[in-house]
């Protein structure tokens, strides 16, 4: 008995040692090899920030173009000695009104700010194609008085109110005619260029064009339309103001004289 006894001691003894010989599960190694090429990973090197990714990279320190901004209630309060001070904005278009009724609380400080600091200044209307076009002329003409005005009138476009393409175009033809004899010069006519391709695309030959597109290339129609400014960023930093401002700059040849107003 004492013999089997040991036999089978013997026997529970060998099966033990055996099973701590395994080899031990293959995917916990295959996890350690994992976790080990992903620290010898190489580290890719970022990219220096664009002008788009970083607001504080200004383009006019890095280029001769003739700078602007514009600005509305949505910069609060601006100090405007200080932009004033900057050489490197020229001009800024300022909005006076949107739609049928409704007037930029900041318009008149801001407009009688920019003159007394020396910027060429011009003014806005946000259209509302589907709002009755007499109530929008007579709502930007109380605002935007020829005797205050460096710059030819802006038009600011960028919905088609819920109008078919046609009737967007008619509305805003017709507005931009009530605009021209009221102030004896054609309006300058704002948009984004997506905006443009899908709804102007030959439309707006007679008049000139200040185009968005945040992009670090330059915009092109499609159309090949030639335009005279393009706001290149609304992201844009610039002392004097708190908040993101929109930034834009001549295109070519182009000047401020052709903006003029004349009086």
């Amino acid at each position: 008995m004492k013999k089997v006894l040991l036999m089978a001691f013997c026997l529970l003894f060998v099966v033990i040692q055996d099973t701590d010989a395994r080899p031990r599960p293959r995917g916990r190694v295959r996890a350690r090899t994992t976790h080990a090429v992903r620290r010898t990973k190489k580290r890719v090197a970022p990219k220096p920030p664009t002008i788009h990714e970083n607001p504080y990279l200004c383009c006019e320190d890095t280029c001769n173009h003739v700078h602007g901004i514009d600005l509305s209630h949505y910069q609060g309060e601006v100090f405007w000695e200080t932009i004033g001070e900057n050489t490197k904005m020229s001009y800024v278009y300022l909005k006076a009104t949107e739609g049928g009724d409704r007037i930029d609380d900041r318009y008149e400080r801001n407009i009688e700010m920019a003159h007394r600091h020396g910027l060429k200044v011009g003014s806005y209307h946000f259209f509302r194609p589907a709002t009755n076009l007499q109530q929008q002329l007579c709502n930007f003409t109380r605002q935007c008085l020829s005797g205050e005005q460096d710059l030819i009138p802006m038009l600011d476009v960028e919905t088609t109110g819920g109008l078919s393409t046609s009737a967007f175009c008619d509305s805003l033809h017709t507005f931009l005619n009530m605009l021209e004899q009221t102030y004896h010069q054609k309006p300058l006519v704002y948009t984004f260029r997506n905006f443009y391709n899908k709804h102007l695309l030959g439309k707006l030959d007679d008049y000139q064009l200040m185009i968005a597109m945040y992009t670090n290339e330059e915009p092109v129609l499609a159309d090949g339309r030639d335009y005279i400014i393009w706001q290149y960023s609304c992201k844009g930093r610039i002392m004097g103001v708190g908040t993101d401002v929109d930034k834009s700059r001549f295109m070519g040849e182009h000047s401020l004289r052709e903006l003029r107003f004349i009086h």
